[in-house]
């Protein structure tokens, strides 16, 4: 398992872009979405636009201090998740996860994240994925993390090691008050070329 610390995103000497410039481009770029500003409304790429045929499997949240497991969902096979009936399909399905957490979390400094992905039958160059939390327009990190090379069909596991900015005691109140209204977009390169985009919103309020 390959096991990567995220460096912090630099916003320094790029220009602030909205969604709606983006959503213009024919292609976005990690340099576009390092420039805005606030959560986006609507994803910036469709379901199509993953011609590799990313597939993220498993996910695991875990203290690095500690080792303790805060967070752990696996997806059925392809094959279970296909038996659906088809005019139900939602093409958006899966790009959106909801997570409840305990106040204590946002007092963590370090949490490993491990992802574990398939590929189809192109290789992947220059996999890299930027995450930018914010809680209402407000920007609280940038995570920039590479993936490297992929090779064709095949399995692969990496744990991203987040280190979080202390925050004050004051913005942790409002976090906790106000369940949901911290978000994230994790935007996802192939040869600086966006090709997936999911979305995220959290609770540290220790309940639903």
């Amino acid at each position: 398992m390959k096991v990567k610390k995220g460096c912090n995103s630099t916003d320094t000497g790029v220009p602030a872009t909205t969604e709606e410039e983006l959503l213009r481009k024919p292609s976005i770029s990690p340099e576009d979405v390092l420039g805005l500003q606030k959560i986006t409304e609507n994803y910036l790429c469709g379901p199509d636009e993953n011609v590799y045929s990313i597939d993220f499997t498993r996910f695991k949240i875990r203290d690095m201090e500690t080792g303790t497991v805060l967070f752990e969902i696996t997806k059925p096979p392809a094959a279970e998740r296909g038996q659906g009936d088809k005019k139900d399909f939602d093409p958006n399905a899966g790009r959106f996860v909801r997570y409840q957490f305990t106040p204590a979390f946002l007092r963590l400094r370090q949490v490993g994240a491990t992802v574990e992905f398939t590929v189809g039958d192109k290789p992947i160059n220059n996999f890299r994925m930027i995450e930018r939390h914010y809680f209402r327009e407000q920007l609280l990190k940038s995570f920039d993390f590479e993936f490297g090379f992929c090779i064709p069909s095949s399995k692969n596991t990496c744990e991203h090691i987040y280190e979080f900015p202390p925050l004050s005691e004051d913005i942790m109140h409002e976090m906790i008050l106000h369940p949901y209204e911290t978000q994230s977009d994790s935007f996802y390169f192939v040869d600086n070329k966006l090709v997936m985009h999911n979305k995220a919103d959290y609770s540290y309020s220790g309940g639903p």
